[in-house]
């Protein structure tokens, strides 16, 4: 699915997806990635299953105030022990599939909320 939006200059926009992919400012991506209004970054993890608490570790340290975690094509939650460090830092957590954590995306950095979107790609 194409997305169409109205970005300003310089944020980073989901414009679209698929099985398997996402495009990001009209360039496709096709391996796990975090996307935040400044910058898009590798996420170097295995699948959802071999989430560590390094990994949730790692989007702590990201100054995002929401974390959308993107969990495939179904959404699946993460042990609660997991993301409990970034809830006690005051960092939201929203679990999705990656259609819908795209969709929200776009919708918060648009609002200039510092959002960062973790999504996993199947």
């Amino acid at each position: 699915m194409k997305l169409h939006a109205t970005r300003p200059s310089g944020l980073n926009v989901i414009t679209g997806y698929g099985e398997g992919y996402v495009t990001v400012n009209g360039q496709r991506r096709d391996s796990h990635l975090i996307v935040m209004s400044d910058r898009v970054l590798a996420w170097e993890v295995a699948s959802f299953d071999a989430l560590t608490a390094d990994d949730f570790a790692f989007l702590k340290t990201l100054n995002a105030e929401i974390v959308l975690l993107g969990t495939g094509s179904k959404q699946r939650f993460p042990h609660p022990s997991l993301t409990a460090p970034l809830a006690q830092a005051g960092i939201g957590v929203e679990v999705m599939d990656v259609q819908a954590a795209c969709r929200t995306y776009n919708i918060l950095a648009a609002e200039e909320r510092r959002v960062a979107a973790a999504l996993l790609l199947e």
